[in-house]
């Protein structure tokens, strides 16, 4: 069943992607600190109903009380992938409901065995949201803008829940989405350069390496007419020599996202090329390998907390070993979050 076609998820995903998406540039930092906190109650309270939370902060002596915003989120104990790894299923999901009525999603696994979360129709459009609110920064129109988007749509990849699963195709009866074009991230360079030369994409999204592999191929000729105004980079470090190899090979300009299957996406860089954090999605904590708090400009290990979700939930998540440094430069763009 198309999930969309339960009106009240539908009404929760149409007030939020009206009022949610532009609020990184129409709030005031007050107004975005307060949901913030109400954020950060909620999803509190949810883990509060998923069992390996519950141990975890039942054995600390918490209730949902004791978390009144982001100044109290460091009474929480810390989670890592061990935790996820090691948890039955039935131990991720709130109490009472059943694996069933969930998608599950893996993790790449590149740093050792993958972690497995449980997602629902609500968290994945939530996440598109996010998105959608990166391309909007751009220019972009998800509904408008010709789009070649290079994911991982291999079986349990959370591309491959929302590209051909349920997210995307649930839209389908709504919209026409036939300025999307999908390749998987293992499909042959080749094809993927010779259907982009069909489709003429405004828009190319992907992963470095995939992205780095088509300028190859422009560069020897091949997709003559292939010619995007903006490129995305995601799912992997986009270092110079790779960003600047696509930028000419293209004559596009290209911009990262960064994020994980745990939490996506966290960050993202705006027209200026300054990576903002999705705060009201995303509440990010900068520690030692103590996990002590860290001075801006330092390099710092991540604790992630995602602000919403209806499945597994991501609280305080040692689990993305990524070294980030903060900042408290501002942006001259208008968006009001904090940068990395």
């Amino acid at each position: 069943m198309n999930p969309l076609l339960n009106p009240l998820l539908l009404a929760n995903i149409l007030r939020e992607y009206l009022f949610d998406t532009n609020r990184v540039w129409w709030s005031t930092k007050e107004e975005f600190e307060r949901y913030r906190d109400k954020a950060i109650k909620r999803i509190v309270r949810h883990a509060f109903i998923v069992p390996l939370y519950h141990r975890k902060y039942k054995a600390a002596g918490l209730t949902p009380n004791d978390i009144g915003g982001v100044k109290d989120i460091g009474k929480l104990p810390i989670v890592t992938k061990d935790d996820l790894r090691n948890a039955p299923p039935h131990d991720l999901i709130p109490t009472g409901r059943k694996t069933g009525g969930f998608y599950m999603v893996s993790t790449s696994g590149s740093t050792g065995r993958p972690v497995t979360l449980f997602t629902e129709p609500y968290t994945m459009f939530k996440t598109l949201i996010g998105f959608v609110r990166v391309i909007r920064e751009h220019g972009i129109s998800w509904r408008k803008t010709r789009m070649s988007i290079i994911a991982d749509l291999s079986g349990g990849s959370a591309e491959e829940v929302y590209f051909t699963g349920t997210a995307i195709p649930s839209l389908k009866p709504f919209f026409s989405l036939e300025n999307m074009q999908t390749f998987h991230v293992g499909d042959n360079p080749e094809r993927i350069i010779a259907e982009m030369e069909r489709f003429n994409p405004e828009f190319i999204g992907g992963y470095p390496g995939m992205l780095k592999i088509l300028a190859i191929l422009k560069r020897r000729g091949k997709g003559e007419h292939v010619n995007p105004k903006w490129i995305g980079s995601s799912g992997a470090i986009l270092d110079g020599y790779t960003r600047k190899y696509i930028e000419d090979a293209f004559d596009a300009k290209v911009f990262d996202v960064y994020g994980a299957t745990e939490c996506s996406p966290i960050a993202f860089e705006c027209r200026r090329g300054n990576y903002h954090v999705q705060s009201d999605l995303t509440h990010l904590e900068f520690v030692d390998q103590e996990n002590n708090p860290v001075s801006p400009g330092e390099p710092a290990n991540l604790l992630v907390t995602r602000l919403f979700g209806r499945g597994t939930p991501i609280v305080r998540y040692a689990g993305i070993s990524d070294l980030v440094t903060t900042t408290t430069i501002g942006c001259e763009c208008s968006m009001v979050t904090p940068l990395i």
